[in-house]
């Protein structure tokens, strides 16, 4: 029986490009022992590229493209002439950021009718997007720091905000990822600076209240009856975490897992994970992150990020494989969740008959 081919989609128009790449390399390797694979590289410029073998290279490829139409089923199309270059069984998106996790390429897959992995067009659309994913969760009622969201705009109101929130600050733009342009304001000479930084990347802008906390994180899979993994806790190299201690090779953040919690406080986490991947109706896999007060030991959900890292040292694979699901099982779950949910989708009525 012929196995079944998985397109690993990497790269895209995002500031996370280079961290896709990292992340689809070990996908691929994991997928490689039970799929045929096909690497499509979406470059800076929008582009998307085909390339030979089934490993992915942050370079080079054939342009070709995806016929929205449902009658094609997702089939790769070779842009110089439409011919048929690959059919996919299923796409396995690893784009990270905007472009690729925000409901823009699961918008393409839907309209093709084909199966792909991860949450579908609203659950990524607000989950990338922080300030409506911070507004689910309070209309769920999880608990959050303070918060408040500017556009351009309201840029002069800021000078208001470390009264209002208190220092210190976290200033992010909304629709981004991986820490881009994450800044800590310590005192307010600093927050000028730390909102041009963030404006450069986006049009709105989320400012936090800044807690001293440990950082929790989990990882959360299925589609209508989600599972929570045991909790990790990062121990950041520095005074947060932030892209370089995320990914730098001489980064010294350490990952405890599963993180040191009394069994009661570690229940409330799984409970909370996977109210936060109900609350923005996400599907298949999802990082969730929350913060625990040192001072009052209180669980606040930080955020949920529907495309996590998947690189050799990400926490969502690390998670599931200390509580009992070996990488090349997660994918190949993952995967089956996609084949699922692509089954469900089509077999709803498009039509109306009285």
């Amino acid at each position: 029986m012929a196995r079944r081919r998985v397109a690993v989609v990497y790269g895209g128009r995002s500031g996370e490009h280079e961290v896709s790449v990292r992340s689809a390399a070990s996908v691929a390797a994991g997928l490689r022992e039970q799929y045929e694979i096909c690497c499509v590289l979406v470059d800076k410029e929008g582009q998307w590229l085909l390339q030979d073998g089934g490993e992915p290279h942050p370079r080079g490829g054939e342009p070709v493209f995806l016929s929205p139409s449902p009658t094609d089923r997702g089939r790769i199309r070779r842009l110089r002439d439409a011919s048929v270059a690959a059919s996919p069984d299923a796409y396995f998106p690893v784009l990270h950021g905007t472009y690729g996790e925000d409901g823009t390429v699961q918008g393409l897959f839907e309209l093709c009718g084909a199966a792909y992995v991860g949450a579908g067009v609203a659950a990524s659309a607000v989950s990338m997007d922080k300030e409506m994913m911070k507004a689910l969760f309070a209309q769920a009622g999880l608990p959050q720091v303070d918060y408040r969201v500017l556009r351009r705009h309201d840029r002069p109101d800021a000078d208001r905000l470390p009264d209002e929130l208190g220092l210190p600050l976290f200033v992010k733009p909304a629709n981004l990822g991986s820490s881009v342009a994450v800044n800590k304001v310590r005192v307010r000479a600093e927050l000028d600076r730390a909102l041009d930084e963030a404006f450069a990347y986006d049009a709105k802008v989320v400012v936090e209240s800044g807690r001293d906390v440990r950082e929790i994180e989990l990882s959360v899979l299925g589609n209508e009856a989600p599972e929570a993994s045991v909790p990790g806790e990062i121990v950041p190299d520095r005074e947060f975490y932030d892209y370089d201690s995320k990914y730098a090779p001489d980064s010294k953040t350490k990952l405890h897992i599963p993180a040191p919690l009394e069994p009661a406080l570690a229940a409330t986490a799984r409970s909370l994970a996977i109210s936060a991947f109900r609350a923005v109706d996400a599907s298949g896999y999802a990082r969730v992150d929350l913060f625990l007060e040192r001072g009052s030991g209180e669980l606040l959900v930080n955020e949920i990020n529907t495309i996590p890292g998947f690189t050799s040292i990400s926490m969502y694979p690390k998670l599931w494989e200390a509580s009992g699901l070996a990488y090349p099982d997660l994918l190949a779950r993952l995967v089956t969740l996609a084949l699922e949910k692509r089954d469900t989708r089509l077999s709803l009525r498009t039509d109306y008959r009285s």
